[in-house]
């Protein structure tokens, strides 16, 4: 399709995660037009935050290494206090059968870093470093065109937003649920719908107490079971200990789980008395959420686990589309640490390279 009507701006980022609004940001701080969509009524895409009083707890990523050096960058930047993530004491186990047992053993998340708030945190500090007149929630893309001058957004509703160029910053195979017109070509679609969406079989069960009670009896709040619905436990307390908090990954799978939501959080509390004693089966807060059933997030394609860490990075199908007016920047196609938050930003800054002069 080709079109002469005005363009609204520069540049269109479909998608408000943590690529998005990285992005947003080194467009703002080079002068650049932007406009940022996002289909949630919230920011942050995988992203999100258990609020208790006034702490968060993660429900999406909550870690990440030294070795990630962007978002230490950004922490600095914002004032977010950084911690490591608390790993002292005993590790338990949980056999097939049920039966619990303690050991002293390293912890496979020893040296790995937390923020302040949480994750959220730093999507919440991005955001107020933009002009929240240039984003707009429940802004879910139906449609792409192509024009003369650049490309065409139709929005849920029919209302259209017109940019020289658009970066789908979401995930890949909920990006090839928009219609293109033109069709991109087959290789640009085979690779949107055959990138695996990190996070989308994945299901993270959250419970918050008044203290970490747990480190008290010597126990580090790592778990792992053989038994579950929970297959890998964690200390997720906020940094200064109050309130405490346990998470666990749930190994149930997605097809099965989204049937089952009221029975697991009773099962995932049951476990956490199993493995950390009587205080555990009282939390103040228990939250599930599961990953695979957030339509903005994975498709039915994501429901099956990864067995290991995708060989994520820039897939050359998806370079130069519709000459360059389309483009894409998200964690999945980072330069590098792809899946991570680290690849979140990694991919952002990436594309400014590319999108600014």
């Amino acid at each position: 399709m080709s079109d002469s009507r005005s363009i609204d701006t520069e540049i269109l980022i479909i998608g408000g995660g943590l690529s998005g609004l990285s992005l947003a940001d080194h467009l703002t701080r080079a002068g650049q037009d932007w406009r940022l969509v996002e289909a949630r009524p919230r920011l942050g895409g995988r992203i999100a935050g258990l609020d208790h009083g006034d702490k968060t707890f993660d429900l999406g990523p909550a870690w990440f290494w030294p070795e990630q050096p962007r978002i230490a960058a950004l922490a600095k930047r914002f004032g977010i206090n950084v911690f490591e993530q608390h790993t002292d004491g005993e590790t338990c186990y949980e056999n097939a059968d049920g039966s619990v047992y303690r050991v002293k053993a390293f912890s496979a998340m020893a040296g790995s870093l937390r923020l302040s708030g949480g994750m959220p945190a730093l999507v919440n500090a991005l955001a107020s470093a933009l002009d929240r007149a240039q984003i707009r929630l429940n802004a879910p893309v139906e449609a792409l065109a192509l024009m003369q001058q650049g490309v065409e957004a139709v929005l849920e509703g029919g209302e259209t937003i017109r940019a020289r160029k658009v970066v789908l910053a979401l995930p890949p195979r909920i990006a090839a649920g928009i219609v293109f017109d033109p069709p991109l070509p087959e290789a640009a679609m085979r690779a949107l719908t055959t990138i695996p969406t990190w996070m989308g079989a994945m299901a993270k069960c959250v419970a918050v107490y008044e203290r970490p009670f747990w480190r008290d009896a010597g126990f580090s709040g790592d778990a792992m079971s053989r038994h579950g619905p929970m297959i890998e436990i964690h200390d997720a307390s906020a940094m200064d200990g109050a309130p405490g908090a346990l998470f666990g990954f749930l190994g149930v799978p997605a097809l099965h789980r989204l049937t089952l939501a009221d029975e697991l959080g009773e099962a995932c509390i049951a476990q956490f008395g199993r493995l950390f004693g009587e205080k555990a089966h009282a939390p103040l807060a228990l939250h599930l959420a599961d990953w695979a059933a957030e339509p903005f997030t994975a498709t039915e394609a994501d429901h099956l686990p990864l067995g290991e860490h995708p060989a994520y990075g820039p897939p050359p199908a998806l370079s130069d589309l519709w000459g360059g007016a389309l483009s894409v920047a998200v964690t999945e196609t980072a330069p590098e640490h792809g899946g991570f938050t680290e690849g979140a930003l990694s991919a952002a800054e990436a594309m400014a390279q590319t999108l600014i002069p």
